[in-house]
């Protein structure tokens, strides 16, 4: 397992991303992998970052899967030069090469300003493409590189619909991208875009390790209202426990309460498994045990069946 040292941080910024979770999740995970599978992979914070003979990452996002696809079959020296063609084609900041004072802007209030112009034909241009266009993914990375807080959204008609960022490709996500795309290069990694149910516990071993990371079900971000319910968490509850039955292990992230609410599915779940452990992770990166008393405000934990 990797250090805090020396942790891979993915270029993609989703809500819930665990790279800050990691040092205390890491030490968490068995040492014997030899398939590990990510069922809600995100940006691959998690898969990347693991110790495994092969890494499969599946998330329902099919642009998603498409775009770190797309970065799996190149390098940095490749995509760079395409990359800055992009900003320079559309008249956007490279406060790397040039600086902030160029543009009339500063740090504190960031690029947007200059960049909105080009940042929105970009995205015009963007929603006029399919995905079978050979730049569509290289568009769709310049766009969230340029985009608010560097995410992904779409639309209920599948176009990007973010607004600008204060922030460009600076040296911060140009680094960022160089160590997740010779990570990609360097390990064996697949992607499929599947529901996680279509990942039959039957045809994996007790070798293997099962890593799930879902919408939370009582935290209030936005993608959780259109694509994850008590459904949705009672059907994943149950495919891990046919996981367990299989004896195949696994380790599911969540948050147990926050802000007053309970996620009381997973609660009573927790309380008919005993065999069940649940470990209390806090942001000073430290871990206790099912019983910890004084929990912060949001309690996120990880629940292992080994």
């Amino acid at each position: 397992m990797n250090t805090k040292s020396d942790i891979i941080k993915s270029p993609l910024n989703f809500t819930g991303g665990k790279h800050k979770l990691l040092p205390q999740l890491l030490p968490l995970f068995p040492d014997d992998v030899h398939t590990f599978i990510d069922l809600f992979c995100g940006g691959c914070n998690v898969a990347l970052n693991v110790t495994a003979q092969k890494i499969i990452c599946n998330d329902k996002d099919e642009k998603l899967i498409g775009l770190i696809s797309f970065f799996k079959q190149t390098t940095f020296s490749d995509l760079l030069p395409k990359i800055k063609k992009i900003i320079a084609d559309f008249n956007l900041s490279d406060s790397n090469a040039n600086g902030y004072d160029f543009y009339n802007c500063n740090s504190s209030s960031g690029l947007g300003n200059f960049n909105r112009n080009g940042f929105t034909a970009l995205r015009d241009k963007f929603n006029s493409l399919s995905p079978t266009d050979e730049n569509y993914f290289l568009m769709l990375y310049v766009l969230i590189v340029y985009s608010f807080n560097n995410q992904i959204r779409f639309n209920s008609d599948g176009e990007f619909n973010l607004p600008v960022g204060k922030r460009d490709f600076n040296i911060k996500m140009q680094n960022k991208l160089k160590s997740f795309l010779t990570a990609l290069g360097t390990q064996s990694i697949y992607f499929i875009n599947k529901d996680f149910s279509e990942i039959p516990p039957s045809e994996l071993t007790e070798q293997d390790f099962v890593y799930a990371d879902p919408p939370y079900l009582i935290t209030c971000a936005t993608y959780n209202e259109k694509s994850w319910n008590e459904a949705e968490e009672k059907r994943l509850l149950s495919y891990l426990d046919e996981l367990n039955e299989n004896n195949i292990r696994f380790a599911l992230s969540n948050v147990l309460s926050t802000d007053n609410k309970t996620n009381a599915i997973l609660q009573d779940w927790l309380t008919t498994h005993k065999n069940y452990i649940c470990h209390h992770l806090d942001f000073s990166y430290s871990n206790s045990n099912y019983h910890k008393k004084n929990i912060a405000q949001t309690d996120e934990i990880l629940i292992t069946n080994y």
